[in-house]
């Protein structure tokens, strides 16, 4: 990957001349059949984009309790954009287009706000991994179509539900006006993410992104390294998801009230700290003293992520430690 950044051919992105982020452009929107995508340099700055493209000041975006975009974003939707959201709450963050149906209020005249778009997070990260079954999207694809809802994919682990469900990246496309994709989760590249739509929509988002200060100039450096990462990393995806159900399997054994393994399906192990007195920050630092690193993203909840730069001496090295420092955590 270093390799292909070194020698990539670079111009200047802000006036649309460097080939290799052209290229790299060109291949991702091919592969979720959409006619253009938008490098930007983070999954936040791609997704506010596509909202921002969608719904227009004063309107309402609809999005799930715990997802992404409404949690993680800090807000970027009022403040930059004067967007008002609402949301469902749903379990681990899996979609039930009913859920969803229920609380949309399109064309709500002058005096109440209108609900414009829908935005899905695929994987759900928060919701430790979730795909997001095919049917439920199309089923809501279809009835808000007929509302003139548009719908937008936050895509940011979207390669992990492709490989683990088998669903092709064009079929999750189909069913989204708009898409942000990452390229720096696990595919590897160190910075990178993409928005998608049609030539129209994306060339009003290039004018957005430079407006947000996401103009680059000559990043095809970066956009070496997702070229790289999309032709030779999508199949290691599938060792990360065997890796975390592993950890998983092994954290119930522990305690089944930390995780339910059958619910890990891709490459987050999310364990519920909330029985126990220990908080996630003390575990993380007790499991980074062992040299496992974690994320505690609050107060009772750990993540942990596998990825491809995990070898077998990790894994093992995981297993043996990871339930001794539970068990001693949990009991103190």
């Amino acid at each position: 990957m270093r390799d292909a950044m070194a020698s990539a051919e670079v111009g200047d992105d802000v006036y649309g001349e460097d080939p290799t982020v052209n290229l790299l452009e060109e291949k991702v929107a091919k592969l979720f059949g959409k006619e253009a995508a938008l490098f930007c340099p983070s999954g936040s700055l791609a997704n506010q984009l596509a909202i921002r493209m969608l719904v227009a000041p004063g309107e309402e975006l609809i999005s799930e309790t715990n997802s992404h975009i409404v949690r993680a974003e800090l807000g970027a939707a009022a403040v930059f954009s004067g967007i008002t959201t609402r949301t469902w709450e749903s379990d681990r963050g899996l979609l039930k287009a009913d859920d969803v149906l229920k609380i949309i209020k399109p064309n709500s005249g002058p005096y109440l706000v209108s609900t414009t778009a829908i935005a899905i997070e695929n994987t759900h990260n928060f919701g430790g991994g979730t795909i997001q079954p095919i049917l439920e999207i199309e089923k809501l694809r279809n009835q808000t179509k007929v509302l003139g809802i548009s719908m937008h994919l936050d895509g940011a682990r979207i390669w992990n539900a492709h490989i683990a469900s088998g669903v092709k990246l064009a079929e999750y496309g189909k069913h989204f006006d708009t898409l942000s994709v990452c390229l720096s989760k696990g595919l590897g590249s160190p910075i990178g993410s993409l928005m998608l739509s049609s030539q129209e929509i994306v060339t009003k988002a290039r004018q957005w992104r430079k407006r947000y200060g996401g103009g680059m100039r000559q990043v095809g450096i970066i956009a070496a390294a997702g070229i790289y990462a999309i032709e030779n990393n999508l199949s290691l995806l599938n060792l990360d998801h065997k890796r975390a159900k592993l950890i998983a399997e092994i954290i119930e054994k522990v305690s089944p009230s930390l995780i339910d393994a059958n619910s890990v399906e891709t490459n987050i192990v999310g364990l519920d700290l909330s029985e126990f007195q220990i908080t996630a920050k003390t575990l993380s630092d007790e499991l980074k003293e062992e040299g496992i690193l974690t994320s505690a993203l609050g107060p009772k909840y750990l993540r942990l992520v596998t990825h491809f730069d995990i070898t077998e001496q990790d894994v093992a090295k995981i297993t043996e430690v990871l339930p001794r420092v539970l068990k001693h955590a949990l009991v103190s």
